[in-house]
Formats: structure tokens, sequence, C-alpha cells
């Protein structure tokens, strides 16, 4: 799996990124590019802003128990996969403000770097290493990225 902590893999997902046009396709799914943008946007919601609220410890338990390992493996999501309910977009949003928000979203997460995130707390999976973080980070913006096109 590509390292989203080095400043050669963010330079180029963010050069994906940049490929995208508010006028972009899915290949498959019912997000718009706008949406999508929103949605990639929620894992980094979720580390730096309080928005989202935490799951109750029995959630959390059922989390880690069935999500965790589907979402910090190294095996790509499949097409048209379940979503979260704080992951799901379904109002209208401004395409170039939520691609500016996730481009500042990963430079951030790559300047503070992966010593950062090595143990660190997240909001469902109780701590993760740095290779989960990268797995979760990077999988969720190629799988999304992938799906339209770029």
């Amino acid at each position: 799996m590509k390292n989203i902590f080095t400043k050669e893999v963010t330079n180029e997902v963010i050069g994906r990124i940049e490929k995208l046009t508010a006028e972009s396709q899915p290949n498959w799914g019912k997000m718009s590019v706008a949406q999508m943008l929103a949605h990639c946007c929620v894992t980094y919601e979720m580390v730096y802003t309080d928005k989202h609220p935490k799951p109750n410890a029995f959630a959390k338990f059922m989390l880690k128990m069935i999500v965790k390992k589907i979402v910090t493996s190294e095996k790509p999501y499949s097409k048209n996969g379940r979503t979260a309910s704080q992951f799901l977009i379904t109002d209208e949003k401004v395409f170039e403000s939520e691609k500016q928000r996730l481009i500042d979203f990963i430079n951030k997460t790559q300047q503070l770097g992966e010593k950062e995130f090595d143990g660190k707390e997240s909001h469902s999976f109780g701590k993760l290493t740095k290779d989960e973080w990268n797995n979760m980070f990077y999988k969720h913006l190629d799988h999304h990225l992938t799906q339209f096109g770029v």
C-alpha cells in the first residue's frame, strides 16, 4: 500500500483530485463528485474535529470486531459497499469548497506525519498503528478517486 504520509504520495493523490471537475461522473455509485469529496472529508473530520459523535462502548466494540479489519487492512474496498451513516452525504455540496477541504486535510495529515498517528486513538476503532492509519486514509481516497476515473 502506498504511504499517504510521504510527500510524494500526498502529491500524487492531490494531483488526482485536481483532475476532477464539477462535472466528473462516477463509474459506479450514486454520489456526485462534490458529495464524494465531502464523504472523503468525514474520515479527517473524525480526526480533527468534534463534528461527529463518538460511538458508545457497545458500538465501538462492534466496530472494532467487525469493521476495523475491513477499513484498516490492505484489501481494497468492493464497489457499492455499505457505508456507515455518518459517511452518507445526501445533500448538495459545493465542489470547489469540498475539494479544497479535502486537499487541506490531506496536507495537514502528511505534515503531521506517521509518528503523530502511530498509536493514536481513532474515533471508532481505538488505537491504530501508523500502518493502519495509512491504509485507512490511502485506501479510502484511492477507492473513490478510482470511482471517478482519476
